[in-house]
């Protein structure tokens, strides 16, 4: 049996489960009609399955699931056969005999209200709130993918009328030097739940480097579109090439040209391409091309981690041990902020934005830490390894309660639908 975490408070667990259903339902509650199954792509579910998948995964191992590994029935007939991701694969998803939204809806509620009886008759289970917990975060996680459904799709803005972000006070530009010498990388096992793959915290060595204190702009960007970069081959890897070649793009996805100038495509509408947002829904592949263009490289997620909690003691936020709140990070807001706003969660060495805004693109392959074990979901993490680039950060999109400083995030290379930009290091 896997080892739990420090008992968590029920009733605050109550009051996540509700929240993660009331923002993942107002992402999708207007899906309706032909929006329902969407157009087939590699990069998106159909939202009425998706929409089925959170409820089940939330019954599978929060009703069902039992420390033998067995289950108990769904109170749903054919469930596993229809939103088990594990073995349902992608493509036929389209095909399935789904049950209809009024269903889908119904089959989310009762399962989200029996939850919530057996976490208030059972206060003492500590087993069952890891679950709830892990049930939280996917169904924000999932949250946040129907959010890049959304742009993907040319769908309205599902938060249109929120706060605006603050205006920056002052600029973050240049490179935080950092003189590197040992560093713990991952999560403390005394620190709560964490996902199985930043399990544990392992003593490495990390060099001294110098990374950028803001993440990319457009503006810095655009000058490598301006130059020719989608179209001079020698700033591209082999495999970049070969994705940029396929794409036939000439900028960003959703940038388009217009007499001299660029907008932007957001959502279901254009707007200018503001200069000073970070570069987003970029992949890999783009990035490390502009790194090479600037004579820059991507950091790896040893360096990123090392500069976003280094201190006197490692913090779990770039700014200390305090929960994210709105004036320090860009987090479940409704637009990216300028690369500069936000000073009030720098990072000790003087990084601005390592939480919040956009994902950021490091070097580094996702791979297992030292001694990793699977936790009961095994394929949260281990089916991935080896194939995926590891993103850390967390964006505008992503909900408060799901990051720190040592979570992972993890895409393919020519992955660019997510809200991912990135920030740079100096080469040697």
């Amino acid at each position: 049996m896997m080892k739990l975490p420090v008992r968590a408070d029920p009733s605050i667990l109550a009051t996540e489960l509700i929240a993660a259903r009331a923002r993942c339902a107002r992402i999708t509650d207007d899906l309706r009609d032909e929006r329902l199954l969407g157009p087939r792509l590699a990069i998106v579910n159909p939202p009425l399955w998706e929409i089925g998948h959170v409820a089940w995964f939330q019954e599978h191992w929060c009703l069902r699931y039992r420390e033998t590994g067995m289950l108990s029935a769904s109170m749903l007939p054919m469930a596993d056969a229809l939103y088990d991701s594990a073995k349902v694969a992608h493509d036929i998803r389209w095909d399935l005999p789904l049950p209809t939204l009024d269903h889908t809806r119904g089959y989310r509620g009762d399962v989200l209200d029996r939850v919530l009886r057996r976490l208030e008759r059972e206060p003492e289970n500590t087993a069952l709130q890891y679950f709830v917990q892990l049930a939280v975060f996917h169904e924000d996680m999932h949250a946040e993918a129907f959010h890049y459904t959304r742009q993907t799709l040319g769908y309205a803005d599902p938060f249109p009328d929120a706060d605006a972000v603050p205006a920056p006070r002052e600029r973050a530009s240049g490179d935080a030097e950092l003189s590197g010498g040992r560093f713990l990388l991952g999560a403390a096992p005394d620190g709560g739940f964490v996902f199985d793959n930043e399990k544990w915290s392992h003593e490495v060595q990390v060099a001294p480097f110098c990374i950028a204190r803001a993440a990319v702009s457009n503006a810095e960007y655009l000058e490598f579109v301006a130059a020719g970069g989608y179209l001079r081959r020698e700033w591209w890897s082999d495999e970049g090439w070969t994705w940029r070649t396929a794409a036939g793009l000439r900028a960003p996805r959703y940038w388009i040209g217009q007499d001299d100038s660029w907008r932007l495509r957001r959502f279901d509408r254009t707007v200018p391409l503001p200069p000073d947002r970070p570069v987003v829904h970029v992949n890999w592949h783009e990035a490390r091309a502009w790194c090479r263009f600037a004579h820059r490289r991507l950091p790896t997620e040893t360096e990123w981690e090392y500069a976003a909690a280094s201190a006197h003691e490692k913090r779990r936020f770039p700014w200390g041990s305090a929960a994210p709140t709105p004036g320090r990070a860009n987090l479940e807001a409704s637009s990216l902020a300028a690369v500069d706003a936000f000073p009030d969660g720098d990072a000790a060495c003087g990084c601005r934005q390592m939480m919040g805004n956009v994902w950021e693109w490091t070097a580094s392959t996702f791979n297992p830490y030292p001694g990793f074990v699977p936790d009961p979901y095994r394929e949260y993490s281990e089916p991935w390894f080896g194939t995926h680039r590891v993103l850390r950060g967390g964006s505008f999109a992503t909900t408060r309660r799901l990051l720190r400083n040592t979570w992972r995030n993890f895409y393919t290379p020519e992955r660019g639908d997510m809200f991912a930009g990135f920030r740079t290091c100096a080469i040697d």
